[in-house]
């Protein structure tokens, strides 16, 4: 994949010309919107997100008041659960029709679960009472040490052993598929008295499921986007996320654009253990990732990053705005000669998908003209004399604007500034997060949407979920 990250010049430049793309029964990807794509100097995407430019934050924190560190990587792994785009780089224009998703459009946990038992049998226990239901952790090596008793469970070369490799790419995100997958071994130990072999298997599986949909909608959806717009969407239906032939898809105005927000709220430095110092995010003890553990110090202590019963003070994650941790624009892993910054490579995406403008997008959807207007100055000013975005504002910055200026609409008619993503960028990842649980036939909003955290599990918050263990 490392021959994806260089840049060159743009190919299939012709699709900025021709017709949207209709999408046909069966496509991985989709448009919420048929609209003309937004075309911007590559000089002023590069000039937006480099080290240095407007969104670089520096060291300077901001925190917001109501949503957890935690959070963002949680928004990180429901990512990996529903996309993986091996295809695509930043120097071709992209024709989605041929496009696939290599994981399902479903909240249905695969990047724990793999294909199951039976498919990737090398995730799960080979012998015993469990054997083919309960995960393997590094703990169930023979003679483990104290670093793999706290890690995932690795081949002799250091690599994870999971259902999704990027739940390897940085520490935190190793820690929390650790967490996700104690949640399903201790459901199962909840389930084995009323429930045996292959049955249990597939009980604990839902029920690991379900709750597991339930945090996302009714605990991170809620701080993410607004008590206000996810009741709308639940009471009301969607509005924009619309599946013509009854099959899930990935929006791209959700994946390349809306669902990025997180890169804004991500903070230079964690802290993950009690009384600890906050280390560095690609550090020495967080490590660059796809590396064993090799330190008890970059083990995890969930209530130090979402709130738990034992109500610590727990780390807050940076504002939503245009600001982005100085790290994230020069990222490490990425060698010199590609490009390094985050934010850049977000807005060179954006373009290359086709994305519309932000105007355009909160246009179609109907929002106020003088609130678009007021993010459309807001993002002028924001980027400078210098560079331009007069032709409209790149949707993954106009919501991040939008989230700095007007801010989530926590309760009806009350809009938090920084603390979420505003009106368009909450109505997106609302209506596709909810509209893919309501079109799997096994979720719970399918099979018993009266159905509600129970069953002696009863988790309906991430702090409950990833510390029931």
């Amino acid at each position: 994949m490392s021959n994806n990250h260089g840049m060159h010049a743009l190919s299939n430049i012709e699709a900025f010309c021709s017709s949207s793309h209709v999408r046909t029964p069966g496509e991985s990807y989709g448009r919420l919107f048929n609209l003309p794509p937004l075309n911007t100097h590559p000089r002023s995407l590069k000039k937006l997100g480099e080290q240095g430019g407007p969104m670089d934050g520096g060291t300077n924190s901001n925190r917001t008041s109501s949503v957890d560190v935690g959070d963002i990587f949680f928004g990180q792994f429901i990512d990996h659960d529903i996309t993986l785009d091996v295809e695509t780089s930043l120097s071709s224009t992209v024709n989605l029709s041929q496009l696939h998703n290599s994981r399902s459009p479903s909240l249905d946990l695969d990047n724990i679960y793999g294909l199951g038992p039976e498919a990737q049998p090398y995730l799960y226990f080979a012998s015993g009472d469990f054997s083919g239901i309960k995960l393997l952790t590094g703990a169930d090596n023979p003679n483990a040490t104290d670093l793999q008793k706290n890690d995932v469970v690795r081949s002799i070369g250091g690599r994870a052993i999971i259902g999704d490799p990027r739940n390897d790419e940085n520490r935190v995100i190793s820690q929390l598929q650790l967490a996700m997958i104690r949640f399903h071994n201790k459901v199962v130990d909840e389930l084995s008295a009323d429930h045996h072999g292959s049955e249990l298997f597939e009980a604990s599986r839902k029920l690991t499921t379900w709750h597991y949909q339930w945090v996302v909608i009714h605990d991170f959806l809620v701080k993410i986007c607004g008590a206000a717009v996810v009741n709308d969407v639940l009471g009301s239906g969607c509005q924009f996320y619309n599946a013509d032939y009854g099959d899930a898809f990935i929006p791209v105005e959700f994946s390349v654009a809306a669902y990025r927000f997180g890169h804004s709220m991500i903070p230079q430095k964690i802290q993950i253990q009690k009384n600890e110092s906050a280390l560095e995010l690609f550090g020495a003890f967080l490590g660059r990732g796809f590396e064993e553990l090799s330190d008890l110090k970059a083990v995890v202590d969930w209530h130090e990053l979402v709130e738990t019963s034992q109500a610590r003070i727990v780390q807050k994650a940076e504002k939503m705005d245009t600001k982005m941790a100085k790290d994230l624009l020069r990222l490490p892993f990425i060698p010199p000669t590609a490009e390094q910054s985050l934010a850049t490579r977000n807005l060179l995406r954006g373009q290359g998908f086709l994305l519309p403008s932000g105007e355009n997008i909160a246009s179609a959807m109907e929002r106020p003209q003088a609130e678009i207007d007021a993010v459309t100055q807001a993002a002028t000013t924001i980027a400078g004399n210098n560079i331009d975005i007069s032709t409209g504002t790149p949707l993954w910055f106009y919501l991040l604007t939008e989230a700095e200026i007007i801010g989530r609409e926590t309760t009806k008619n009350n809009f938090d500034l920084g603390e979420g993503l505003g009106p368009v960028g909450a109505r997106i990842v609302a209506e596709t997060l909810i509209g893919l649980v309501k079109l799997d036939s096994r979720s719970y909003l399918s099979e018993n949407i009266n159905w509600e955290p129970s069953d002696g599990i009863n988790v309906s918050t991430l702090g409950e979920m990833l510390t029931f263990s």
